[in-house]
């Protein structure tokens, strides 16, 4: 299993808009950590401008679904995102 990291960039109306969507995303979400593969995920603040989700999968492919099921990303409030792999190495959820 590795790590990766999708990156959010919020559009500017992005917290005013985000209320018609949010409860099917952190479903969405909340499936993703039931089934292993979310470990963490949330939205910088001031500026409410960028989120980051924190993935455990075997590869880059279960984030691209995630992203396409995403309400937020159907529906414009994502102005881009990036999915990067990310090297952990210290902290209490590594594992080899």
């Amino acid at each position: 299993m590795n790590y990766y990291v999708l990156v959010y960039h919020l559009t500017d109306d992005y917290l005013g808009r985000r209320p018609a969507y949010r409860a099917e995303h952190l479903q969405l979400a909340k499936d993703a950590e039931t089934r292993g593969e979310l470990v963490l995920g949330g939205a910088y603040s001031d500026p409410a401008d960028t989120a980051l989700l924190v993935w455990r999968v075997e590869d880059p492919s279960t984030v691209e679904k995630f992203v396409s099921n995403d309400p937020y990303v159907k529906n414009g409030l994502i102005a881009r995102w990036e999915i990067r792999p990310w090297t952990v190495v210290i902290g209490t959820a590594y594992k080899q």
